[in-house]
């Protein structure tokens, strides 16, 4: 591990805040131009595709692919981001594990606000089990927006009558639309990405009107996790959202799910994303692949 290069990661991240809300189409262009310096892993290779109603991007081994399957959830607050822009978590995931990956491009807001992504995640599941399927061979994965999609998309498909999969891994989930998490508060000016202003800002695209207080936008605070898989929730204690995580550690303990809360000092929101570049990055990473490849079972 090395302050230097958590040190370094922080100043890479922490630019100066434009004044006023920025336009989605500056949100966006920022976040691809962020994104784009992440390294994506050797040893994988890309293909279009399409999962349910949804274009997704598939991701496997470039050789010696295990059975099993990770349904992926890109970050961007629901507004931003794409299948491309995870691929350096999507890829990391794949090399490490061995398993197939779909990314899913899920409808992003304000054009699509909630409940379309949960929707297009739900679909996509469904798409899955009706190819053949087994769940216990399905596990679902995201970042910060997708995080929290891996938690509603349970949800949502338990509702529906569905098989849950074998497992979620959650990278700096967003799990409360409510920000009442006292994270929002102790870690304001730590956190190099967010405030509570720039959270607001994404966060009425994507709620369109909606109450905060619905189980699908905080899950954290209200949902019923009986019934879920087990799950991994990993964050860094440099991050606005860690109490979204820690809350959902203690909820998901609440209901007697099987969970495991890993928790990264020093580091920000999906730090994951600098693998490469960052120790610790690399080693959340092995150690999201270990959960993933304990808990996938592909039947003969």
């Amino acid at each position: 591990m090395s302050r230097e290069q958590r040190a370094m990661i922080d100043a890479r991240v922490r630019q100066p805040r434009p004044v006023g809300a920025p336009s989605v189409g500056e949100i966006r262009a920022g976040f691809r131009a962020l994104m784009a310096e992440m390294i994506v892993p050797e040893g994988i290779r890309t293909s279009a595709t399409t999962l349910g109603s949804r274009p997704a991007l598939c991701v496997e081994p470039a050789d010696g692919e295990r059975p099993g399957t990770l349904l992926y959830f890109h970050g961007g607050a629901y507004v931003f981001g794409s299948p491309e822009t995870a691929l350096s978590l999507t890829g990391n995931l794949v090399a490490r594990t061995g398993f197939r990956a779909y990314s899913l491009e899920y409808r992003l807001a304000p054009e699509h606000p909630f409940p379309a992504a949960i929707e297009d995640t739900v679909g996509a599941y469904r798409a899955l089990l009706d190819s053949g399927a087994d769940p216990s061979s399905i596990a679902f994965a995201g970042d910060s927006a997708g995080g929290g999609l891996t938690v509603t998309t349970c949800l949502a498909a338990r509702d529906a009558g569905l098989p849950m999969p074998a497992a979620i891994v959650a990278f700096s989930p967003g799990l409360d639309a409510t920000r009442t998490g006292e994270s929002m508060d102790t870690k304001a000016g730590i956190d190099p990405y967010f405030t509570r202003e720039s959270l607001a800002h994404t966060g009425r695209m994507y709620r369109g009107g909606q109450d905060p207080d619905h189980p699908l936008l905080s899950p954290a605070v209200h949902a019923d996790l009986t019934g879920f898989p087990p799950m991994l929730l990993q964050a860094g204690t440099n991050e606005v959202l860690l109490d979204d995580s820690t809350r959902m550690a203690a909820r998901a303990r609440a209901a007697g799910v099987d969970v495991v809360l890993d928790i990264t000092a020093d580091v920000p929101h999906v730090f994951q994303s600098f693998a490469g570049v960052l120790d610790e990055a690399d080693e959340a990473l092995d150690r999201a692949a270990l959960f993933l490849t304990q808990r996938v079972r592909a039947r003969d």
